[in-house]
């Protein structure tokens, strides 16, 4: 989603081969050996999803505390280009081209051309009249983007959907954990809670997303049968939904009076949230006009976001014990739960799983029968089960994963706010940045540097994979920090960085053990990707 930072749930692994056990599936036995190619020209990559429980770091230093001096920089000191024109018009001009006259990608390409530079001023949308601030500086690439997680000189408060705030009447009248800075004592404790939220039902997560998507195919393979096609897209967005609150809250949707409403629900409230951003079909007067002008009034959706709160509270009773525990009342509590499972990380599984399916796909049947190859063997010497640590013996899957992470990221963009005046370095400059000034960053980007990655407008399933690839993981930013970094307390990277690459893995390993391959047909959507399945082929060795 177009939000400045989208943190899930955080997933506590553990390498044990106990745990291993706990948290597994076991295969149906196959009568047909695994063959192909041997898997060991494929080295293991060794940074992996965290082996440890979340262990609270000490608090971050106050922010009076002494700042180092800024060290000074190598390169060319240059003026930060461009500028922000008109009040009112130059926003208003600037929105046409985002969304209408140039789209995304070409405001962003025409302006670097233009300044000669991947660092300069502009306007972010929406603009008046929901933002009366909407001048960033923007950061386009892998050098400078990093900037905007340093907490030492930015922060984040009330920036997670970028120059503008929903209001809090659509969470209750609480600033949730998205929006607060890690200063902010309630950052702290909420971010624990989330961390909690995941590793007290660890055990859970593979065998209920082993159930769910299991459901989803099943679905599928009939829809093929009677219609010819399958959607991906909507079918996804129920099993996510049932496999998020089975896995957490050990509660099934469609045994409580929510049903199968929940996707639709949460769609509804996420687009009061993010109508500002989204380029959603209608006609231009409408959209803009008003939809990207006016904010829509929260009551219009307090009854629907009303049944969302009433399913989390009832079921959560250990999560909203934990929280008292931590010196949060239940109701922020569940405000706060509603957020992270709705928001962040349903919007994220509905996001980046069409995304990653759609790469894929593209990819074709060599690199299909190769994950097929690879899942199924490593599966078939686990003794048929699924656990995390068979997982990390899968390298080109664990490299697929990471690779649509990089190439289309489910989060695009971030925000911040400088605390004090410091320097950013992009390639090729060094620019002053001044107390207060908003820096944005458009992630894709970033992750598609040129400078960085090898042909980096390229699908390039093998790219992570031995040595060299891990290496490039530090540039792997989705989840507002590096993908080899720890979220904490202390810092903004998604709380849930390691549960979403873990879910992501968990998707590929349940389509490769069923399927050979597939075929399928993309259509655009307000968020991501739309996805229809055209064909699967079952499983033949």
């Amino acid at each position: 989603m177009a939000a400045s930072s989208f943190p899930a749930l955080h997933f506590p692994s553990s390498s044990s081969s106990s745990s291993s056990q706990k948290l597994s599936t076991r295969l149906p036995a196959s009568s047909n050996r695994c063959k192909g190619r041997s898997l060991s020209a494929h080295p293991i990559i060794t940074a992996t999803i965290s082996e440890k429980p979340y262990i609270s770091q000490p608090p971050a230093p106050p922010l009076t505390a002494a700042v180092a001096p800024e060290k000074p920089s190598k390169l060319p000191v240059r003026k930060v280009p461009g500028d922000y024109g008109l009040p009112l018009v130059g926003p208003w001009k600037d929105r046409q081209d985002y969304f209408y006259n140039q789209g995304r990608d070409e405001f962003f390409k025409s302006r670097i051309l233009k300044y000669q530079s991947t660092v300069f001023r502009t306007n972010m949308p929406p603009g008046p009249l929901i933002s009366f601030n909407p001048n960033v500086i923007v950061l386009l690439d892998g050098k400078s983007f990093p900037a905007l997680f340093d907490t030492d000189r930015v922060e984040k408060k009330d920036l997670f959907t970028g120059t503008y705030m929903p209001s809090t009447d659509l969470t209750g009248g609480y600033r949730t954990l998205s929006f607060l800075d890690p200063s902010e004592p309630n950052h702290a404790k909420l971010k624990k809670l989330m961390f909690f939220l995941l590793s007290h039902r660890r055990d859970h997560v593979i065998p209920e997303f082993h159930s769910s998507y299991t459901e989803l195919f099943e679905s599928m393979e009939k829809d093929l049968a009677t219609k010819g096609k399958a959607g991906f897209s909507s079918a996804n967005d129920q099993a996510a939904f049932n496999f998020l609150a089975r896995s957490f809250y050990g509660a099934d949707p469609k045994d409580t009076r929510l049903g199968s409403d929940g996707p639709k629900l949460v769609s509804k409230w996420v687009l009061f949230h993010l109508h500002p951003l989204l380029i959603l079909g209608l006609p231009r007067p409408i959209e803009d006009g008003i939809l990207h002008t006016f904010s829509l009034p929260p009551f219009l959706i307090k009854k629907d976001y009303q049944r969302l709160y009433d399913f989390f509270y009832q079921n959560s009773t250990p999560v909203l014990d934990q929280a008292e525990k931590l010196g949060i009342s239940r109701d922020e509590a569940c405000h706060n739960l509603v957020f992270a499972t709705c928001f962040n990380s349903f919007g994220g599984l509905k996001i980046f799983f069409p995304n990653m399916l759609k790469w894929v796909g593209r990819a074709g049947v060599k690199l299909h029968t190769e994950l097929a190859q690879e899942i199924r063997s490593v599966i078939k010497s686990n003794g048929g089960n699924v656990t995390m640590a068979a997982m990390e013996n899968m390298p080109l899957m664990k490299s697929v994963v990471y690779e649509a992470l990089r190439i289309e990221p489910p989060v695009p963009s971030q925000y911040a706010k400088a605390k004090r005046d410091f320097v950013i370095e992009s390639h090729d400059a060094a620019f002053q940045i001044k107390e207060g000034e908003m820096l944005y960053g458009f992630q894709p980007f970033a992750t598609k540097d040129p400078k960085i990655f090898d042909r980096a407008e390229e699908f390039v399933p093998t790219r992570f994979v031995g040595e060299e690839g891990e290496k490039l993981l530090k540039h792997v930013l989705w989840s507002n920090g590096p993908e080899n970094a720890t979220p904490s307390v202390n810092n903004k990277q998604c709380a849930g960085k390691d549960f979403v690459v873990l879910a992501s893995r968990l998707l590929l390993v349940e389509l490769f053990r069923r399927y050979d391959s597939f075929d399928i047909e993309v259509a655009a959507s307000p968020l991501g990707a739309s996805v229809t399945i055209t064909s699967l082929k079952r499983a033949s060795f």
